[in-house]
């Protein structure tokens, strides 16, 4: 049984969550695999808006397995905060979720080294959230970091190690001019919470091919987006990690010829949340506008994002980068009821006109948008169950996105729960009974 995998298609926050619930009734599985705390996905269901940041965002189907794949830097005590909320509002996770022993921890002293970093940057920040992602996937490869196969282990040997890695990371504080961490503490508090997490690290990779293996339907489930890609996107202003559909794969322990169905998430409008180039970013009271009207606000930090029209040249760029099999147009409310509509079509760069995402960011601050406006459509006339009945300014639209960035789309949000979402003849169907 193949996998399907969902990736952002702009610079995260494109509505993943409400799309990978909407399908999981037709999975089995969903996996995580990539990211950790710095990802905010919110569902909303006739049992309330729930927030997910490590936890994969379909596990509010009972009958679906979440796995946290070895792709991910993963905050122990964030993740069992979150666990408690879920529980808390009555959602049974026993024997449902699975942690790769192979993800990365993400550590205190790795939080503190992600804000030091950014205060030093001054002016030239990224925009980082401070959750340790980026100084978690440094000691990945610099081969320093710890696993959560720790957790394995006996707690006096989890405590020892411990330990000895936070001494050693004092030693990079103090250089910071920080006040060291109390080893013993952050040892104690690991080994607390050896307990409430060994029952649920296990070998993922021998796991995610066992249920393949079995004909479990696994959906790949990526945070981000493919334009904070730390290889593609435009770098520094990027993520730590790879969202692309590269990442899925190196992420979970699948082969490549294991995904059937890559599917890409695109925001009707585009929003950016940290520094960095963003062509068709709007300012003023049009950006302030369209925040409002998106309630384009951080799921994890609350932080207001950047907000612009959409970009064919940046969606075109991502299609290629991953294939996408089709799209998925969500928040096309947001927009509706505005008497104009625009569409970001071409970059004009030193006096020329150029179609393709330039790999350089200095290039790509140089930028100014091609616009291409199209008249718009009322809130009201959206609100329908089939393509074919939206209003024809909306589809004009959607069609005219397809032929910009050369991918279809198959399924359109029109609000935040999951009954308003259409989907079009032909799509990639999915059993979701």
């Amino acid at each position: 049984m193949s996998a399907t995998v969902i990736v952002g298609g702009q610079w995260g926050d494109e509505g993943k969550a409400k799309v990978v619930d909407f399908l999981m009734g037709g999975h089995d599985v969903v996996m995580r695999f990539q990211g950790g705390a710095n990802a905010g996905h919110t569902v909303v269901t006739g049992a309330g808006r729930f927030a997910f940041h490590q936890i994969p965002s379909g596990l509010l189907y009972p009958h679906v397995t979440a796995i946290l794949g070895n792709g991910m830097v993963i905050d122990p005590q964030a993740f069992l905060s979150e666990l408690q909320d879920l529980v808390a509002r009555g959602i049974d996770v026993k024997g449902r979720i699975h942690i790769s022993s192979a993800a990365q921890i993400v550590m205190p002293y790795h939080r503190m080294i992600d804000n030091l970093l950014e205060a030093d940057l001054k002016k030239e920040s990224i925009g980082v959230t401070g959750k340790g992602i980026g100084p978690a996937y440094a000691d990945k490869y610099l081969r320093r970091g710890l696993r959560m196969g720790l957790f394995l282990k006996d707690k006096a040997e989890l405590f020892d190690i411990v330990k000895t890695k936070v001494n050693d990371a004092n030693k990079l504080l103090v250089l910071f001019g920080a006040p060291p961490l109390s080893a013993e503490k952050v040892a104690s508090d690991f080994a607390g919470m050896r307990d409430r997490l060994a029952g649920l690290v296990v070998d993922t990779q021998e796991l995610v091919h066992d249920m393949k293996a079995r004909g479990k339907r696994i959906l790949l489930e990526g945070a981000q987006g493919a334009l904070l890609d730390i290889d593609h996107g435009t770098y520094p202003f990027v993520t730590s990690s790879s969202c692309t559909v590269g990442g899925a794969v190196t992420g979970t322990g699948l082969a490549p010829r294991d995904i059937g169905r890559v599917i890409g998430i695109f925001k009707a409008y585009l929003t950016r949340v940290g520094n960095g180039p963003m062509p068709s970013e709007l300012t003023g009271d049009s950006g302030n506008e369209l925040r409002e009207r998106g309630h384009e606000y951080g799921t994890t930090t609350g932080r207001p994002r950047r907000c612009g029209w959409f970009d064919v040249v940046g969606g075109r760029y991502s299609v290629l980068l991953s294939g996408y099999d089709e799209i998925v147009l969500t928040k096309l409310d947001v927009i509706s009821g505005l008497p104009r509509v625009k569409l970001c079509v071409a970059y004009e760069l030193d006096g020329r006109r150029v179609t393709s995402f330039p790999q350089n960011p200095e290039d790509l601050a140089r930028c100014t948008p091609v616009f291409e406006k199209m008249p718009g459509w009322s809130a009201e006339e959206i609100k329908v169950d089939r393509y074919d009945a939206l209003p024809a300014g909306a589809r004009a639209f959607i069609e005219r996105i397809e032929k910009g960035i050369g991918a279809r789309v198959s399924f359109i949000s029109t609000g935040a729960a999951r009954e308003e979402t259409i989907v079009r003849d032909g799509a990639y169907s999915f059993d979701r009974t």
